[in-house]
């Protein structure tokens, strides 16, 4: 009996026990209500970090690059012709003039250059001498005219293969000897040389040039921005940007083409335009980092770390108490330095929550699910 009683008492302080803690158990972290969420204790928000909505007084966009040659100023030098290099006559660095030897091949291609062209003057020759001779036959009566007829297109066949062949071997240059000069097509300095006392080059070989020659006092830069920035660059805006060589330093330049296309692996777009470079203190190359001027617009700033993406639809967390949070959907535009454009949604002095906004997202969950 005794036995029995102490069983019963253990059960009652068990079972009272249980009823205490069902209180604590059932009592929520947090409270939804449509779109708010309220921290129940408003003293745990510590977690939360939040940051002010401030009216966009205009930003610096900054985009990196590099330098390049001016297309336009710049040939990249390929022998007609294969052989084997016997001679170079520049280096980089070295000023050249349009027409200037850059290197001697011997070449025995240019060698049957130098045959067809002999050989179709000579026959050109022979045509023009039996041209003449059935035109006197034919005054004569001797010779019917379809031959006439036939030694004329024969020599002007001729003499149209002995041009040919002559304007070739011109443009080649070169030497009875066999030799190949290879010239400069344009003024400029070499900035690169890929040749070598001895190389054996093959014209349909595919390859380096041997020699890039431009004009290294204007050159060209090329950016990669974004599709969200492609509003703020357009052809003949001007341009400053910096590099790390001169450091405090910034150059201008002037935009002068978009791209129409965007990059599919980078999502980024081409962007092109022109610098002076009197005194070549900037080199083909070399980094850059863009710097372009954004005016005041219309849109807030907020940090980027305030708006989420919850399906397709953007928002943020707007503390409207302690403890108490609105989810709000926005129309945001591009990120800046870290910084986005907000069009709608929101208003300048808004408190919104940068830091913890995913954990308050989480509370939503449920309520999403049994909408549907």
């Amino acid at each position: 009996m005794r036995k029995r009683l102490i069983l019963a008492t253990l059960i009652a302080v068990w079972l009272g026990a249980c009823s205490d803690e069902a209180p604590s158990l059932k009592a929520p972290p947090v409270r939804v209500e449509g779109e708010i969420v309220t921290l129940v204790d408003a003293e745990n928000a510590g977690f939360l970090k939040l940051a002010t909505v401030v009216a966009n007084s205009g930003s610096e966009l900054r985009l990196p690059g590099r330098l390049i040659w001016d297309e336009t100023r710049t040939v990249r030098v390929f022998p007609q012709l294969g052989g084997r290099v016997s001679s170079i006559a520049v280096d980089l660095g070295n000023a050249v003039k349009s027409g200037q030897t850059l290197a001697v091949l011997q070449s025995a291609d240019y060698g049957l250059a130098q045959s067809d062209a002999r050989r179709a003057a000579a026959d050109w020759r022979v045509a023009e001498q039996a041209r003449e001779r059935s035109r006197v036959l034919r005054e004569a009566g001797v010779v019917a005219e379809k031959d006439w007829q036939q030694a004329e297109a024969e020599a002007v066949r001729a003499q149209a293969e002995a041009a040919r062949t002559s304007r070739r071997l011109a443009g080649l240059g070169g030497d009875g000897d066999g030799s190949y000069f290879l010239k400069a097509p344009l003024a400029g300095t070499v900035v690169e040389r890929n040749i070598n006392p001895g190389m054996e080059y093959r014209a349909e070989q595919a390859g380096a040039p041997m020699f890039v020659i431009t004009d290294p006092t204007a050159l060209w830069f090329q950016l990669d921005a974004g599709e969200g920035d492609v509003a703020a660059l357009k052809p003949g805006e001007p341009i400053h940007f910096s590099v790390k060589q001169y450091p405090g330093e910034l150059f201008k330049g002037r935009i002068t083409r978009v791209a129409d296309f965007v990059d599919p692996q980078s999502r980024t777009i081409r962007v092109r335009g022109e610098v002076g470079n009197a005194d070549r203190r900037l080199k083909g190359e070399m980094f850059i980092e863009a710097r372009v001027e954004l005016p005041p617009s219309q849109a807030l700033h907020v940090p980027a770390g305030a708006i989420f993406l919850q399906g397709d639809t953007r928002y943020a967390f707007v503390e409207e108490a302690a403890g108490r949070y609105r989810r709000q959907k926005v129309d945001a535009g591009n990120e800046h330095e870290g910084w986005l454009d907000v069009w709608s949604g929101l208003k300048a002095g808004d408190k919104v929550v940068i830091e913890g906004n995913l954990h308050l997202l989480k509370y939503f969950k449920p309520q999403a699910g049994a909408r549907k």
